[in-house]
């Protein structure tokens, strides 16, 4: 070989050296657009429930935008902590994401240890959703309306029970709030979700809960369970026939759960503007906002929240109420 030969060599072999050394110290997300794969959403309660069904309809329009599956995994347990740990304990690469409500706000008031830091473990993608609860009972208790409900509480005293999806749930802290509110116990029994505990009140297994209208509006159009009120101080559409808490006498009782949507901490900030991007694009979808509709909601006109930013009163409210 010439020695103008070798010196080409040598000088390519450089070029390319250089070159290789300069694309691996790339961030990932330079070197292949996000999302290049599957994204997965925890939730952090069981299947069926009301934060699972809002999830998934926001996952599927998301996915439409993003151009890859996004699908669900549900770990249910201890009020929704362990769902929530398992996230902020993921790699920070976008592909792991939580859906969360109020429970977020809750949780270190609730729990003496947590494996994660509500605030600071997370990065916010988006608020979703901000959606109403209903008070429910198995369809043969012997009540008519809320005060007559009110009033068989306290005559049974703990004799009836009231489920829930564990401690720090949305359907917990209404529990918690429906006590206070008429003044007498319930015995509670918890699960890992409300989807599995709407099954057991249809079956007459428990006799009252109090969840979010994603998980208990078709269930009360349908007549399988007994609706008593909505937290909310107007009707909703979706159920006209049933009456507020104030109508039901317990004015004091208005509470809606918001939803939202996080990533670890540590998140690229170009990830993170895609998938907020993704989000906006999916709640301004029309079969989204329909469906949200027809459960009683709609999704929320500010993109953005902090743990402790909206639906933070009632969080506090609710936290206090358990620990005094």
């Amino acid at each position: 070989m010439s020695r103008s030969m070798l010196r080409r060599a040598l000088m390519g072999a450089t070029l390319c050296t250089a070159a290789f050394c300069a694309a691996a110290a790339l961030p990932a997300s330079a070197q292949q657009a996000y999302p290049s794969r599957t994204i997965t959403v925890v939730v952090p309660f069981a299947a069926g429930g009301p934060t699972d069904t809002v999830t998934r309809l926001v996952a599927e329009a998301m996915s439409r935008d993003l151009g890859q599956t996004v699908v669900i995994e549900n770990v249910g347990g201890a009020g929704g902590t362990l769902g929530a740990a398992r996230v902020a304990q993921a790699k920070p690469d976008g592909y792991s994401l939580l859906m969360h409500h109020i429970g977020m706000g809750t949780a270190p008031t609730l729990y003496r240890r947590l494996a994660y830091d509500p605030v600071g473990g997370f990065e916010t993608i988006g608020l979703v959703t901000e959606v109403p609860m209903t008070i429910i009972a198995r369809k043969d208790i012997p009540a008519g309306n809320l005060r007559e409900l009110a009033a068989l509480v306290r005559k049974e005293t703990t004799a009836l029970n009231y489920a829930n999806a564990g401690i720090g749930a949305a359907s917990h802290l209404c529990g918690l709030l429906l006590q206070k509110a008429i003044d007498a116990p319930m015995t509670t029994v918890p699960y890992r979700g409300t989807g599995p505990a709407m099954t057991d009140l249809i079956a007459g297994t428990v006799d009252l809960m109090c969840d979010q209208t994603t998980n208990t509006t078709e269930q009360i159009r349908a007549g399988a369970v007994k609706a008593f009120a909505v937290t909310t101080p107007q009707r909703l559409p979706s159920l006209p026939d049933v009456p507020t808490t104030a109508e039901g006498g317990l004015p004091g009782m208005e509470v809606t759960i918001w939803h939202g949507l996080y990533a670890p901490k540590g998140t690229p900030e170009e990830i993170r503007k895609r998938l907020s991007r993704a989000l906006q694009v999916a709640l301004r979808d029309p079969a989204l906002i329909q469906r949200f509709a027809d459960l009683g909601t709609a999704p929320v006109a500010r993109p953005r929240h902090r743990a402790g930013g909206a639906g933070a009163g009632h969080a506090r409210g609710a936290s206090r109420l358990l620990a005094g």
